[in-house]
């Protein structure tokens, strides 16, 4: 399956599963994201790029600079290793690494979790590419993509038995990044963006990478 039929097939059986009243939780959260300064923020197709300099997932500093150097970066923000949302999105990412590095880009995947948690999740799924960690979320707050949570949003959240702020080393820090995937040239300009505030949806590798073959032959 595609990963647009995956998220799919996972949220059809989230709806089946989740009370009702955190689901409207989560539907007010999305359209107030929607609506709100974040959709202003957030970096778009034409803005340059804030560096990138962060600890993967074994605590080495990874320049996505450098990276840039070689050819375009993908870079992909994700919620956390307890997201199954980002699980399959970061899966289908693995999946495409070759086709990936013979376009001539690389990959990097962010969150705001610790590096220890980082670890976690690129070893529970088996990934082989930088899974940087993004404490305290200044690189997500320099793409504008951060948002604080309202206080329903947190019981929400507190209802799914998630402590947001001890996965990301943020003591009474409640804020998530919106999962969004951006393609930086060399140049270092933003040259595709994703930034739906829907976190049930993502960009589809695939359409990533084809983006960046069409790029490249331009």
């Amino acid at each position: 399956m595609s990963l647009k039929e995956q998220l799919a097939e996972y949220r059809a059986n989230w709806h089946q599963r989740v009370p009702a009243e955190r689901k409207a939780i989560m539907a007010r959260h999305i359209e107030q994201l929607r609506t709100g300064a974040i959709a202003r923020t957030m970096l778009k197709v034409g803005d340059r790029a804030p560096a990138i300099v962060l600890p993967n997932a074994k605590g080495e500093t990874v320049d996505v600079g450098a990276l840039l150097r070689k050819g375009p970066v993908i870079v992909t923000f994700y919620r956390g290793g307890w997201c199954p949302y980002c699980n399959l999105e970061l899966k289908a990412y693995q999946e495409m690494l070759p086709q990936i590095a013979a376009a001539g880009a690389s990959l990097v995947a962010i969150s705001p979790e610790k590096p220890d948690e980082s670890l976690s999740t690129a070893e529970k799924n088996a990934l082989t590419f930088e899974v940087l960690s993004d404490v305290g979320q200044k690189v997500g707050r320099a793409f504008g993509l951060v948002y604080e949570f309202t206080e329903e949003l947190k019981r929400a959240y507190q209802g799914f038995n998630l402590d947001i702020p001890a996965r990301n080393g943020a003591p009474d820090e409640w804020a998530l990044p919106v999962s969004a995937t951006y393609v930086i040239d060399r140049d270092g300009a933003i040259v595709y963006a994703y930034t739906d505030p829907d976190y049930r949806d993502r960009a589809d590798p695939r359409d990533v990478i084809a983006h960046v073959v069409k790029k490249a032959a331009a």
